[in-house]
């Protein structure tokens, strides 16, 4: 049987008080209606049709080429939502599931269930529903003894026995495509908002005399959609603890999963230790037996096996096997770092690659340059490499010495083996097993003191 999704993404999203369009506000690292999208893509639907109206061209940038696309330009509601999707889908034979573009929790394996069990029923209409222990404020699923769909009613038209109903409606739904839209052009807007309800659907089917049926999925937790800030805070809140949860099955040891935070596309390797108050964002790969210590920030990055990060920030950045990064370092954009690295405390690196068993250990600059092997760059070492213009490379081959505080003006070549004065401030090339000193020669000036106003007699 064919299968379509219908995913609901025009509205605007007042209570959330932004000037992001409600679909595009992220949870962990991916905007909502890109969670709702991607999981609908794993049932692997005929056709995926994206209403769109505040902020289409946002969304349309995100999603770009993975949906169709229907343009409800005045939002009259959820019913009025679908019936855009007409010259896509009216008069197509199949199930079409109707998804808001807010509910970012729900996962492929639960829309797969409501499929099969619409299509095990041979219902017209099936209700995604939940249990929950508090149902107020959530339409309440109506059976008859013998437990089929009688209706679906609000909170406020709830009798006291209907408000005791934990079954609530969800707002998601399967239909049968054909009825749906049937029904669609029969639903009015004779109500206080003036809108066309979805739901209103469901009512005319079993007006109609057709089967409704209901779906309980087995995580609430799954079915909230997001209006405000609370209910962002909260899908965040799920979604991390969720990704936490996949890895530590995986073999991940992460000591406060309540206190770490890791986005949907991370990957990481078994026997990894991962400290409390972590970020791993955006496409992150970490290795095996590495360890990333507390309050670290990795973005986009690659670590290999047995690499140690400690509370450092890293952007864009490569680091081999058995090199270690921090405390308090920062790799910035396209830093590459080869195997046994060492990175210390306040340690900058931007745009150059460090060979093998090179040394940083503390407050260095290393930007826009290639070291080879088994160098130490001394405290306070910087890499000059902006001369307000233009930035310029810098070349160090393997062996070589930086001293401290020394200043390597780019662009520069210093040689194998090569020693760097402390205190230098170089700015020619430096052949190899060669030591460059550039520093004024002390002077001293013997009973100096005695010249200054305050201790002459």
């Amino acid at each position: 049987m064919n299968r379509y999704v219908v995913v609901l993404a025009a509205g605007q999203g007042t209570r959330m008080k932004s000037k992001l369009y409600k679909v595009l506000h992220p949870v962990a690292g991916k905007s909502m209606v890109d969670h709702v999208v991607s999981q609908a893509e794993e049932i692997q639907p005929e056709k995926i049709v994206t209403v769109v109206g505040c902020g289409a061209e946002k969304v349309q940038s995100l999603l770009q080429d993975r949906v169709e696309y229907a343009l409800q330009e005045e939002q009259l509601g959820t019913g009025h939502a679908v019936l855009q999707t007409a010259p896509m889908l009216e008069g197509k034979e199949g199930t079409t599931l109707v998804i808001c573009g807010d509910t970012p929790l729900l996962q492929a394996s639960t829309l797969q269930a409501l499929f099969e069990e619409h299509e095990a029923s041979k219902a017209k209409a099936t209700i995604l529903s939940a249990f929950m222990e508090d149902p107020t404020g959530y339409g309440r699923i109506v059976r008859d003894e013998n437990g089929a769909v009688q209706k679906i009613v609000e909170q406020k038209d709830a009798t006291e026995e209907e408000k005791a109903i934990q079954e609530i409606n969800t707002g998601t739904y399967c239909f049968d495509n054909e009825a749906l839209f049937t029904m669609l052009h029969q639903v009015g807007n004779d109500n206080a908002q003036g809108e066309y309800y979805l739901p209103d659907v469901i009512g005319l089917l079993q007006n109609a005399g057709e089967k409704v049926s209901a779906h309980i999925m087995e995580d609430p937790e799954e079915s909230l959609g997001v209006n405000d800030r609370v209910a962002l805070a909260k899908a965040n809140q799920s979604m991390f603890l969720r990704n936490a949860i996949a890895h530590m099955r995986n073999g991940v040891t992460i000591v406060d999963p309540s206190h770490t935070y890791i986005e949907n596309d991370v990957v990481i390797g078994a026997d990894t230790v991962i400290e409390p108050n972590v970020q791993l964002k955006g496409k992150t790969v970490i290795g095996s037996d590495c360890f990333i210590g507390s309050n670290s920030v990795i973005v986009d990055s690659e670590l290999a096996d047995e690499v140690a990060i400690y509370a450092s920030h890293l952007e864009q950045a490569k680091v081999g096997r058995g090199s270690d990064v921090g405390p308090m370092a920062r790799l910035r954009p396209n830093a590459e770092l080869k195997e046994r690295v060492h990175i210390g405390n306040f340690v900058e690196v931007k745009n150059a690659t460090i060979g093998n068993g090179t040394k940083a250990g503390h407050l260095a600059y290393i930007g826009d340059a290639t070291l080879g092997e088994n160098i130490n760059v001394g405290c306070g070492a910087i890499f000059v490499n902006y001369d307000g213009v233009n930035k310029h490379h810098s070349d160090i081959e393997d062996g070589a010495f930086i001293g401290s505080n020394a200043n390597i003006v780019s662009p520069v070549h210093v040689g194998k083996d090569a020693f760097i004065a402390a205190g230098s401030t170089i700015n020619k090339d430096v052949p190899s097993e060669a030591m460059a000193i550039a520093r004024e020669r002390q002077t001293n000036k013997e009973e100096y003191v005695h010249q200054l106003p305050q201790f002459k007699k």
